[in-house]
């Protein structure tokens, strides 16, 4: 399967492809820093540098590429979680315009698009309905995942509240919901 994976190199997109390279899917690793290239290489991805917000440059490398599945990973997120409350707006843009960028650049590929398994106010919980929404009307997959946990999240070494999953695990979990049917999946601890 041709596997398009938008946000390859965020903290779950290196954890994807692995897996995905080694069950046999061809994959195309999108980030928005030149600087990544080299690891989404070296991780088996055939890297692709683009800004979602450029919707022509987006739908012409995702035409090229004709991915069988468009895997949504993208998040526009501060490296300091107490950043979050004061800088998301950003991720609430990515939410709506870059998730109704890439279901335009999609085209009839399958959508898996993440999202979260908890329940945010404000304009980020309007962000997130808007964005689930618009996945499920293009008859993709929702996966809401649980905070993530373990190296390189936000919480390398400690539990957060839950929901959640361990980053690693969710990956794992992601893989096999490439063929899953239209609808919304929760990946959280058992």
């Amino acid at each position: 399967m041709r596997v398009f994976l938008a946000g390859a190199s965020g903290v779950i997109g290196v954890r994807l492809v692995p897996p995905l390279v080694a069950t046999g899917h061809l994959v195309a690793g999108m980030t928005r820093s030149p600087g990544k290239v080299d690891l989404l290489r070296d991780l088996g991805a055939e890297p692709v540098v683009c800004d979602v917000f450029d919707l022509q440059h987006l739908a012409r490398v995702v035409t090229e590429f004709g991915p069988d599945v468009v895997l949504h990973e993208l998040t526009d997120l501060p490296d300091d979680a107490a950043e979050i409350r004061t800088l998301g707006a950003a991720n609430s843009r990515m939410r709506r315009e870059g998730t109704r960028n890439l279901l335009t650049a999609a085209g009839a590929a399958r959508t898996v698009a993440q999202s979260v398994a908890w329940t945010l106010g404000g304009d980020g919980g309007e962000a997130v309905w808007d964005h689930e929404e618009a996945v499920l009307g293009a008859g993709g997959v929702v996966v809401r995942y649980g905070q993530f946990y373990g190296p390189g999240t936000y919480h390398p070494s400690s539990l957060p509240d839950g929901p959640r999953i361990h980053v690693d695990e969710a990956a794992r979990r992601t893989v096999p919901l490439l063929t899953a049917p239209s609808g919304v999946v929760v990946l959280v601890d058992e």
